[in-house]
């Protein structure tokens, strides 16, 4: 968007009134990818209307070779691997008489908000069977320290106060840049941007993540003690079938060492239901998972045949669709309860919530652990976004907190590196 905003272009309000219509596909789910074939038909003719108009494809359903798209969808222009704008940006320089590569500044937004995401790891070299990612985004390649620092220092000076870096699988970042960094050596990069608040990272995976990365986010002010770490199925057989390469014995293991290692961490994770062949007592041993680590948040979706992947092939979705559907209820309503319990023993306490807007006249933000917090607002009129205040949560639900200000609020001294007194104001 900042780059196509310095060649002269403005956000058109439609997709009929655009002269350039950039779609970013996602392929997770097969139901992503539909979604974007069915507006790739949208545009067919709106194309033919206009011909002068451009149609890009970019985002993961890219992958290496475009053959196959370009026979499917011959009135798109242009097809853009993630992260890779130049082909399209080319295309613009041409048609508008511009050295687009001379007249582009940081794609950094002008105008960004508190939070960002950066990708810093692309591709993913784990092949799990029910996974589209290493066929579409290839093997993992690492970006450059310094660039990644770069870009973060151009978006804090924008105004981003809270970074989120992101890879597939994050903490494989670096295994294939010489001289050898991990994501523990980029965090303590990161960590010295004067005016960065916040720094988190996501997604991991059991078997990457070491005690090292632990220890950076533990020992590092700045890096807030969340962690999000897939576990996908509570039963052995399954992990073997999703080639997961650990047990869930193992997993358990993990999360100990991560509670022991980061005190008051808080938990999220990543779970399938429904995978091809899960038995009513497979899917027991997740529910069993969820009541015995008693993660903050849980992201559970459906299992779906993903054509193109070794489950697709080899692997059939034998599991009913409303039986798929019954699980997903199942989980739900034990998360559900697990999270009105935690988010209880909140109330009363004090935290640091990082404002990020307002909404219906109140202000909202995120701690530190990522939970959602609305702030009453009847002496905060002069609150802005960016600002992080010292909250007392009054009330609670198990997808958010209610707060007002604390009457002892510390004044920001402008780099707000540190934390809080973390005696007397524990981490949530």
């Amino acid at each position: 968007g900042s780059a196509l905003q310095q060649m002269g272009l403005s956000q058109a309000t439609s997709m009929k009134d655009a002269d350039v219509v950039v779609l970013n596909s996602c392929v997770v789910r097969q139901s992503a990818e539909d979604k974007v074939t069915g507006t790739l038909g949208i545009l067919k003719p709106l194309k033919a209307d206009n011909p002068n108009r451009i149609v890009a494809l970019m985002g993961c359903m890219v992958g290496p070779k475009t053959d196959d798209l370009r026979a499917r969808f011959p009135y798109v222009d242009t097809f853009m691997r993630p992260q890779q704008y130049q082909p399209l940006l080319e295309l613009l320089g041409d048609r508008m008489g511009i050295d687009a590569e001379g007249c582009l500044g940081t794609l950094v937004p002008p105008r960004a908000s508190v939070t960002a995401f950066i990708p810093i790891i692309h591709g993913c070299d784990k092949f799990c069977t029910f996974c589209i990612i290493p066929y579409r985004r290839g093997r993992e390649i690492s970006r450059p320290a310094p660039e990644i620092v770069h870009e973060i220092t151009v978006m804090v000076d924008r105004g981003v106060k809270d970074i989120t870096l992101l890879g597939q699988n994050v903490d494989s970042y670096g295994h294939d840049i010489r001289p050898r960094l991990d994501l523990a050596d980029l965090l303590e990069q990161v960590h010295e941007i004067s005016g960065l608040e916040r720094i988190r990272f996501l997604t991991s995976h059991p078997n990457d993540m070491s005690v090292r990365i632990l220890e950076a986010v533990r020992d590092l002010p700045k890096v807030c003690e969340n962690i999000n770490l897939p576990f996908q199925a509570g039963d052995d057989a399954l992990l073997v079938n999703m080639r997961r390469g650990y047990t869930i014995g193992q997993y358990l293991e993990k999360i100990s060492q991560v509670k022991e290692t980061i005190p008051g961490v808080n938990l999220t994770t990543d779970l399938i239901v429904g995978f091809s062949g899960e038995t009513d007592n497979q899917f027991e041993r997740s529910l069993d998972v969820l009541r015995a680590v008693e993660f903050d948040k849980v992201h559970v979706a459906a299992y779906s045949n993903r054509e193109g992947t070794y489950a697709s092939r080899n692997m059939p979705d034998t599991v009913d669709r409303s039986i798929k559907k019954a699980r997903l209820v199942a989980i739900d309503e034990v998360q559900q309860k697990i999270q009105t319990v935690k988010n209880a023993k909140l109330v009363g306490r004090a935290f640091e919530v990082l404002i990020e807007g307002r909404k219906r006249s109140r202000l909202h933000g995120r701690t530190r652990g990522d939970k959602l917090v609305y702030i009453d607002t009847q002496n905060s009129q002069s609150l802005e976004p960016g600002q992080t205040m010292l909250v007392e949560i009054t009330s609670s639900s198990p997808w958010s907190l209610e707060a007002y200000l604390a009457p002892f609020n510390y004044a920001d001294d402008g780099n707000n590196s540190h934390r809080v007194n973390k005696e007397k104001v524990p981490v949530a």
